[in-house]
């Protein structure tokens, strides 16, 4: 059969995991596409059931998870057995027990995985300084995202990807995440107080008023803030992660591709 009925799922506070998966929708051509973006927080329901044809579902990596934030939005999803595709977009160091670990959220909420795939973005860190994945997604991860979704309308058409089981890449238990900074996380230095960064923000962390604040233990580090900031105020002074930004810059340039299991 055709898909009728595409769900496209989404915690993108960069919008890296948004574009992947708008490009993957795109090459599925369903006849229906319902979006469900879930980044911030007034936009996740109370409860979600899916009976959709297919469901298409990413998150970013962080340090080789999928961010707690996405794992709890995630838990208001329910299925009775409808075909998903776990989505990761990592910042080109590596995914780690991310994919797996998406893949295990799904299943328990009772979705089938059928396929799933690995897609590299700008890491979050990424700055002038320390280029990371730079511009990534490109129109060369777009294509194969589209290519991607057109070999998924082609098993669902023949029956062969409701029948599909797949097994993605990690552990079981999952790594460890990294404990998290407790450091004031960002400057305002020229801040024109326009409020763009409260808007994108996915845990409600900042506030702008005569002045804006950020609350350290709500910042969960994604940067989104600092990737829209017109005035390049907003800025990420943590030391420890200016180090892993250093790091990541030193040793992870060399161009990874993505990785599709079907």
């Amino acid at each position: 059969m055709s898909c009728k009925k595409l769900k496209m799922i989404c915690f993108s506070p960069t919008r890296t995991t948004h574009r992947i998966l708008d490009a993957i929708a795109e090459g599925v051509g369903a006849q229906q596409l319902e979006v469900l973006d879930m980044t911030r927080t007034d936009n996740v329901p109370e409860s979600c059931d899916c009976a959709d044809d297919l469901v298409i579902i990413g998150g970013p990596v962080y340090s080789g998870r999928i961010p707690l934030t996405a794992v709890e939005r995630f838990k208001v999803l329910k299925s009775c057995g409808s075909p998903v595709v776990p989505v990761v977009v990592y910042g080109n160091r590596a995914y780690e027990d991310a994919l797996v670990e998406l893949s295990d959220i799904v299943t328990e909420a009772g979705f089938k995985t059928v396929a799933g795939a690995a897609f590299i973005g700008e890491h979050s860190f990424s700055t002038e300084k320390t280029p990371i994945a730079v511009s990534r997604p490109d129109e060369d991860d777009l294509g194969k995202a589209r290519e991607f979704g057109k070999s998924l309308a082609a098993k669902l058409a023949d029956g062969t990807l409701a029948a599909a089981s797949v097994e993605v890449p990690g552990n079981r238990p999952y790594k460890d995440r990294s404990p998290k900074a407790s450091a004031s996380p960002i400057s305002n230095d020229g801040c024109q107080l326009c409020g763009s960064c409260e808007r994108v923000c996915p845990t409600a962390a900042i506030s702008v008023g005569s002045l804006v604040e950020t609350d350290p233990d709500k910042c969960i580090f994604c940067c989104a803030c600092v990737k829209v900031c017109a005035f390049e105020a907003r800025k990420l002074e943590v030391p420890k992660l200016l180090e892993v930004s250093q790091w990541l810059a030193d040793n992870f340039s060399a161009r990874r591709e993505p990785e599709i299991f079907i």
